[in-house]
């Protein structure tokens, strides 16, 4: 995977996908940024920008996916893999479902995937502690945590697992153990507030609500 790296761009995803349709980049390829100016999250609202904080962009051709991977799954996908990188350095970070990364009861980041042609981009922005920063008004990646991440070097770190192409079969069993996690939560569903309780995690990353499939919410 190549990795370029950027000072400030208002959004690595939208650079990458802009840069992929004008044919000035080709798949696989990273965006890293140490700033983003108009980041999106996710169901479309804006990532506000923070301190200090790791957003990189990355493009794979669809070929190159596991072949029992569901597209509208990725996102649990991709973001259980950074989780678990992460998890590696200590940290106490959890994905809740679908796209969002948790420190306890509240989100440090997030993943967002769009399919463009034969090419699925994923984004990821993790807010990482910043000591000369007032980190009140938001959580972040534990202090101790953030200390340790070089952005580069944990790219590269989490690029050689996504390399080993772990099948979302093995991804799902072990996600499927942490789900619990969510528990505590409520979403919106067709006009009311359901509690994750209520639902249940299908195999192929789907929730069933009131017999209904959902892959995303609001």
């Amino acid at each position: 995977m190549t990795i370029q790296v950027y000072e400030c761009l208002e959004s690595t995803q939208t650079f990458l996908l802009h840069g992929l349709k004008s044919g000035t980049f080709e798949a696989p390829l990273c965006i890293s940024a140490h700033r983003q100016t108009r980041g999106i999250g996710s169901r479309g609202n804006a990532w506000e920008e923070q301190p200090n904080a790791l957003y990189f962009s990355f493009a794979l051709s669809l070929d190159t996916l596991p072949k029992d991977l569901r597209i509208e799954s990725a996102s649990i996908y991709f973001g259980f893999l950074c989780k678990e990188t992460l998890k590696e350095l200590g940290s106490g970070v959890w994905l809740k479902w679908p796209n969002d990364l948790y420190i306890g009861e509240r989100k440090i980041g997030g993943v967002l995937c769009n399919k463009w042609q034969d090419y699925l981009v994923c984004g990821i922005g993790i807010n990482l502690y910043d000591k000369n920063a007032n980190c009140g008004g938001y959580a972040t990646l534990e202090p101790e945590i953030s200390a340790q991440i070089e952005p580069k070097a944990f790219l590269q770190k989490y690029f050689t697992t996504l390399e080993k192409k772990i099948s979302w079969k093995q991804i799902f069993r072990f996600y499927a153990l942490e789900f619990h996690n969510n528990f505590g939560f409520s979403f919106h569903h067709n006009g009311r507030e359901v509690s994750f309780r209520d639902a249940e995690l299908l195999e192929d990353g789907a929730i069933c609500v009131n017999s209904q499939i959902v892959y995303s919410h609001r």
